[in-house]
């Protein structure tokens, strides 16, 4: 069975991707769909239909148990605060076998906060006047 490691919580998710329910929340068997199907919150402010980044991760290993990125993730998630070249959209990537993800601190800090109002916390740099 595949395994999903949430950091920086440290939470591994062992799953049966082929009795696992589907969250009709992004696609079936992505990140946002393992993670909303096993309890752990990973925002996802347009349900998961690739129209924002706030379910961006970072990949820290597990890139090739990970589906090939598509067109319009690369557009969307080309527009993450933090972005890095191992940037997915937890609601795009498809998990075919063990991976490791960060959801980002600015994420984290979402989420902390209720959802109400995004703190990007140093993601995006301030201009001094």
């Amino acid at each position: 069975m595949p395994k999903v490691t949430f950091l920086p919580e440290n939470i591994t998710i062992d799953y049966d991707p082929e009795t696992m329910p589907y969250s009709e929340h992004g696609l079936k068997g992505s990140l946002l769909d393992i993670a909303l199907n096993n309890g752990l919150h990973l925002e996802h402010a347009c349900g998961g239909s690739c129209a924002c980044t706030t379910c961006h991760v970072i990949v820290k290993s597990g890139d090739a148990n990970l589906s090939e990125m598509e067109d319009e993730e690369a557009d969307r998630v080309e527009l993450s605060p933090g972005l890095t070249l191992h940037s997915r959209l937890g609601c795009q990537c498809v998990v075919t076998g063990d991976v490791t993800v960060e959801i980002p601190n600015w994420n984290r800090n979402y989420v902390s906060e209720g959802g109400g109002s995004i703190n990007l916390g140093d993601a995006i740099p301030v201009k001094k006047a």
